[in-house]
């Protein structure tokens, strides 16, 4: 499943000119790949978890007023997977509850109830609906609410195809110049439902690759985060690697630099699964290069 390259302490010598320069890990070569050889084995046991991405089995936005939730066909959300009635879930000015069907044999955040409000994924923890296999929470985005819906028998799961990537090149864990925005700015960001949204940028990271100059907008993705959020896309989009965008994370910038370790790029659950919600790249963050690191297309995926 993971590639490895057999030139890795050669391109350790060799790396790209770089006014940001490929930053080369304290750790040997050898160490650095089997850092990131572990980084990409815990990536795919969170993807196949019981109720990871590849659990998805259905996304359904409510109507204001009740909604009758469950596999049968009588229901106004039909779902594809569950007892035939899990109850009826009701969206009234924003707010959602729902009251569980006594056949469903349905547990709310694992306990025996009637009912309950239901919190959404704004919250550390939201409300979750459960019944064999099955599960659903609520979402909002932007003040639409739906119910994500679960199943860790869910085939994506139960077939999942591995994740192809590029073999690990230190050269592409970049230590970029951090050129910080006072005040922060704002980068509007679409996403797969044609919504905007909006996250502060702290500054931009700029780095030279194959003598060009690069920069990259990271947000932070949550108010408090450690870390910083970069959606972005490449030359090698839509062709080698998902065409909407790649993620990755990155270290919160230090004395004027920031790391971006492309070897850790990975593809959004949209790659995976078409009942989630990603966020597409900024055109701010669209590279004109190949950025020939981290994960390839998923050759399993809906798209």
């Amino acid at each position: 499943m993971f590639q490895t390259s057999l030139l890795l302490i050669a391109s350790f010598a060799g790396v790209h000119a770089m006014s940001a320069k490929a930053e080369a890990p304290a750790a040997s070569p050898a160490d650095y790949v089997k850092s990131v050889e572990t980084w990409r084995a815990q990536r795919v046991e969170r993807l196949t978890a019981p109720t990871g991405w590849l659990s998805l089995i259905g996304l359904h936005w409510l109507k204001e007023g009740a909604n009758r939730v469950g596999s049968a066909v009588d229901n106004d959300i039909v779902l594809a997977a569950g007892p035939a009635h899990f109850g009826t879930v009701t969206l009234t000015e924003g707010k959602v509850s729902i009251r569980l069907d006594p056949t469903a044999g349905a547990l709310i955040n694992g306990q025996a109830g009637v009912g309950a409000q239901m919190l959404d994924d704004a919250h550390e923890v939201p409300t979750t609906v459960s019944a064999g296999t099955v599960n659903f929470y609520l979402i909002d985005r932007n003040g639409s609410k739906g119910l994500r819906v679960k199943d860790s028998q869910a085939e994506a799961r139960t077939h999942f195809r591995g994740i192809e990537s590029f073999p690990i090149d230190p050269s592409w864990r970049i230590e970029a110049t951090w050129v910080p925005f006072d005040p922060p700015h704002t980068l509007e960001t679409p996403n797969v439902l044609g919504q905007i949204d909006s996250y502060p940028v702290p500054g931009k990271a700029v780095f030279e690759r194959d003598g060009k100059t690069f920069e990259l907008l990271p947000v932070i993705e949550v108010p408090g985060d450690k870390e910083l959020f970069l959606i972005f896309a490449d030359r090698t989009s839509g062709k080698e690697t998902y065409g909407a965008a790649r993620f990755l994370y990155a270290p919160m910038p230090r004395d004027g630099k920031i790391v971006l370790d492309f070897n850790k790029a990975y593809n959004p659950p949209c790659a995976f699964t078409g009942f989630a919600t990603c966020p597409l790249a900024p055109p701010e963050n669209r590279l004109d290069l190949r950025v020939t690191a981290g994960e390839k297309k998923y050759a399993g995926g809906p798209h």
